[in-house]
């Protein structure tokens, strides 16, 4: 059966990167053109009812960056992560001031996050190993 069309809110996305917060900004020059790494990232992509900050499509990972107003928000933060995490998407945050205050660390764990989703799963079988 052939699912409907579903045009994405491009309106939506497109204020919330002109809205976007200093920290959003400053992580978004190193990430934009596929600077960590050759990955590839997104701002303010569509992920159902919900918009990540930064999305890595290939690797399915997203990476949000929480400004004051998510210390209020906790539940919601909850339900949101674990419904984008349901599709298949690894979900890492940051603080703003993370971000300000420490972006090569914040670069190195998306760095190591990568590395690590990227690596081949090991196969114990024996029939790899030939007749052994």
């Amino acid at each position: 059966m052939e699912r409907p069309f579903e045009p994405r809110n491009t309106r939506r996305a497109r204020d919330l990167r002109q809205q976007a917060t200093p920290a959003e900004i400053k992580l978004w020059q190193s990430l934009s053109k596929s600077q960590l790494d050759g990955f590839k990232f997104s701002r303010q992509i569509p992920i159902g009812p919900y918009f990540a900050d930064f999305v890595c499509r290939s690797a399915k990972l997203v990476v949000e960056i929480d400004g004051p107003s998510h210390d209020v928000q906790v539940e919601y933060d909850c339900v949101r992560t674990e419904w984008i995490e349901a599709q298949g998407y690894r979900l890492i945050r940051f603080t703003n001031g993370d971000v300000m205050q420490n972006l090569e660390g914040v670069l190195v764990m998306i760095g190591e996050v990568l590395t690590d989703m990227s690596l081949p799963t090991p196969n114990p079988s024996r029939l790899r190993e030939g007749n052994r």
